[in-house]
């Protein structure tokens, strides 16, 4: 009608074309895995000595693993969308004054393996977003209880309140100090003071950091020396110290250099005691997850922003109308009721090329949310999401009331956050046993029960009720470091396997709990995460069984004249190949495609591999590792090697052993058979098992390259190489003398 006006657009969804083409492969494929496994029944039926019926049961279990993963992974496939938001029709409609306040949680737990400065460049990047800066609180949360922390944020507050002008004035995309700096900025003289104000800044953290502490000339007034007190204080370890809050910056109350108002920031380092409740002791559980825990209690004490932030330390902001973006979902009156949160995809800078690791995980943070998005939201990957305060006082239609109402989502904080009554209620909500026997934890707050507790909350909020988008910029919102030595890479993927299955094994498995509360295809989203680490079990078996009955001319795959041996190809092409091409539609290339599987590969004959160990370990009672904070610190001789594309060995370890046996067996047996094959025996048979074994091989390629060209530090230590060599003979021996049996 005319005259009438509608309101600007903040948002629009569009479905994947690939919709049908899934569903219809999903069928045909499906088809193909019954037949397969019938196939392998009928060889388990027939089998006449217990050689061949063992190889068939346990070709047979491989194949029902892989055939349970396959259907888990077409769950994201079935129906998935494309959000498109629109960020500059928000002011259309909202005067300042109507933006939502928004508390930032920055973690970080350790000084040395995440060094201060790259902390405060995240949280300097936040802090600079185009946002009103009366609605902006950022709470940095450190585990680690470090004077060092502390003080390079103390030093970060004054170098604020000339980089958020600088940032304004002269409106800048990049607002990490460091990045914007490092790039080709604008020269100019005001850009070249704020820059020698930086680098001053920069000179004097990284001295205490070298120190180990904060010396009396880097203390400038009793307010800053009553703080760092506390560390001075017998009986203040990392491990056992009481709640530190320090207001750093104040709405209000501390100005930038033009007279506008800075934001809130606020260090936290909670309270840690030997007496602590089990479920904080060291390794029970991911440490900056109990931190963001608390950070919920101590914001809605302090400032109580009805949206929350969660940042890891390394992941600062890439684009400054993230919040807006985040926004256009929030102010959505029809989403609004049963909207929990908006997560950003982790997006890595600095990957070499082919990102030889598969650091990126563009299936895990930017192809799957897609296909969640289609159903009922994607799940929390602990960093880049923006939170309803709400999601953590029960379901869209229910709600736990806190024990104390200053807890509750809507209480109103009328008094300034240095209030006395204020800090000491602060205090006493972040001692680490205020929450015994309370619903924090199960039904409040962000939820214990698994090392990957991002994974579980987004999930647990779900069942609930809670609905979430993916928001997909084409800048990216936010980037991250990646590791870039492999023993970091199979230690973090190692630690996700073992929380991972805590939630799969448990009484809210996503394939009996899941699959009820949120219906089969989100449970199956979710069950695909929780069972990551089964994947070791065919690998492993592929990895192995095909080489080494080669290696005796055993046949174990049907003849190349055989149509079953037809259905295995087909299976092997169609798997490989929409793998392939989603990744490609998702604007990957093929050769960082190719890292991806190999990785994956890698990760099951190691880090899938004893992810699983440790947790049966941990189930039977066995003492087993804690969790450790990957590092952020980058070796100069390791970051030439990983911009060369050069696999990163270096140090023992046993997942290395694990692969260097497997590269090897593969190889010996390659040969063998080729040989074998070419002399005419039995080609017809033995074919298929080439074919993996070649494939393999092909794969392994860089460990060759480590274990035997190379002589620099990165490459296999020359000791792992020998008890490889001396395990896979021993491997060898013993399956040869049980398949002559």
């Amino acid at each position: 009608m005319e005259g009438v006006k509608t309101k600007p657009l903040l948002h629009t969804l569009r479905f994947s074309p690939l919709i049908a083409p899934n569903r219809v492969f999903a069928v045909v494929y499906t088809c193909a895995i019954l037949a397969l496994l019938y196939h392998h029944a009928i060889t388990v039926f027939h089998s006449t000595t217990l050689l061949s019926f063992s190889i068939s049961i346990t070709l047979l279990i491989s194949d029902v693993i892989l055939g349970f993963m396959w259907a888990a992974t077409q769950s994201f496939r079935m129906n998935p969308v494309h959000r498109q938001v629109f960020p500059e029709n928000l002011e259309k409609i909202m005067k300042e004054n109507d933006f939502q306040a928004l508390d930032i949680f920055v973690c970080t737990a350790d000084p040395y393996k995440e060094p201060p400065m790259s902390v405060v460049n995240t949280a300097l990047s936040v802090m600079a977003y185009d946002y009103p800066t009366e609605k902006l609180s950022v709470y940095v949360s450190d585990d680690g209880g470090s004077a060092m922390t502390l003080f390079a944020f103390m030093e970060a507050a004054k170098f604020g309140s000339h980089w958020l002008p600088f940032c304004r004035r002269n409106k800048l995309v990049e607002r990490c100090p460091d990045v914007y700096f490092r790039s080709n900025h604008h020269q100019s003289s005001e850009a070249e003071q704020i820059k020698m104000m930086y680098e001053s800044m920069k000179a004097r953290v990284e001295n205490v950091v070298e120190r180990g502490k904060v010396g009396d000339e880097y203390i400038t007034n009793q307010q800053q020396r009553e703080a760092f007190n506390k560390w001075n204080s017998r009986g203040f370890t990392r491990q056992d110290h009481p709640t530190v809050i320090q207001v750093l910056l104040e709405i209000g109350r501390d100005k930038d250099i033009t007279g506008e108002s800075m934001p809130n920031l606020i260090y936290v380092s909670r309270h840690k005691s030997k007496t602590t409740p089990h479920h904080f002791k060291a390794g029970a559980l991911n440490a900056l997850f109990i931190y963001l825990f608390l950070k919920v209690r101590v914001s809605a004490i302090m400032t109580n922003a009805p949206i929350i932030l969660t940042l890891d330390c390394d992941m600062y902001s890439n684009d400054p109308q993230t919040p807006h973006r985040a926004l256009c979902f929030f102010s959505d009156l029809k989403l609004r009721p049963n909207l929990g949160y908006v997560q950003f995809p982790q997006i890595f800078h600095g990957l070499n090329k082919d990102d030889i690791y598969a650091c990126e995980f563009k299936r895990l943070f930017q192809i799957n949310p897609v296909g969640m998005d289609g159903l009922q939201g994607p799940s929390y990957v602990g960093t880049g999401c923006f939170f309803s305060r709400r999601v953590f006082s029960g379901g869209p239609s229910s709600f736990l009331a806190p024990e104390i109402p200053e807890l509750r989502p809507d209480h109103v904080v009328s008094k300034p956050i240095q209030a006395q009554q204020v800090l000491a209620l602060a205090h006493r909500v972040a001692d680490c046993k205020y929450e015994n026997q309370t619903n924090w934890g199960s039904n409040l707050g962000f939820r214990y029960g698994s090392l990957v507790e991002d994974y579980y909350t987004g999930y647990r909020l779900q069942c609930e009720g809670w609905k979430s988008v993916f928001c997909h910029p084409n800048r990216a919102a936010f980037l991250g470091d990646v590791p870039i030595n492999l023993n970091d890479v199979l230690s973090q993927t190692k630690r996700w396997c073992v929380g991972l299955l805590e939630v799969g094994f448990s009484k809210h498995s996503p394939v009996t709990f899941g699959s009820k509360a949120m219906g089969p295809l989100m449970g199956l989203c979710y069950a695909h995460y929780a069972f990551w680490p089964i994947w070791s079990i065919p690998i492993t078996i592929y990895a192995f069984l095909p080489q080494l009955t080669l290696l005796n001319g055993i046949s174990i795959f049907p003849k190349v004249s055989d149509i079953w041996f037809f259905l295995y190809i087909f299976l092997f092409i169609g798997s490989y190949g929409q793998d392939c091409l989603d990744y490609i539609l998702a604007k990957g290339t093929f050769q960082r495609w190719w890292s991806d599987q190999r990785m994956w590969l890698v990760r099951g004959v190691t880090s899938y591999m004893f992810g699983l160990i440790e947790f049966i370990s941990k189930y039977l009672g066995i003492a087993t590792q804690g969790f450790n904070v990957t590092s952020k610190v980058v070796d100069n001789e390791q970051g030439k090697r990983y911009n060369q594309g050069t696999f990163e060995f270096g140090v023992e370890s046993p997942m290395f052993m694990s692969l260097a046996v497997a590269a090897i067996i593969n190889l010996t047996a390659f040969v063998g058979g080729l040989i074998g094959v070419l002399r005419g025996k039995n080609s017809e048979g033995l074919f298929g098992q080439l074919l993996i074994t070649g494939f393999v091989v092909l794969n392994c390629c860089p460990v060759y390259e480590a274990m035997v060209l190379r002589t620099d530090k990165g490459r296999m230590p020359t000791k792992t190489t020998i008890i490889s060599t001396f395990l896979a003979w021993a491997l060898y021996t013993t399956a040869s003398l049980i398949l002559k049996i």
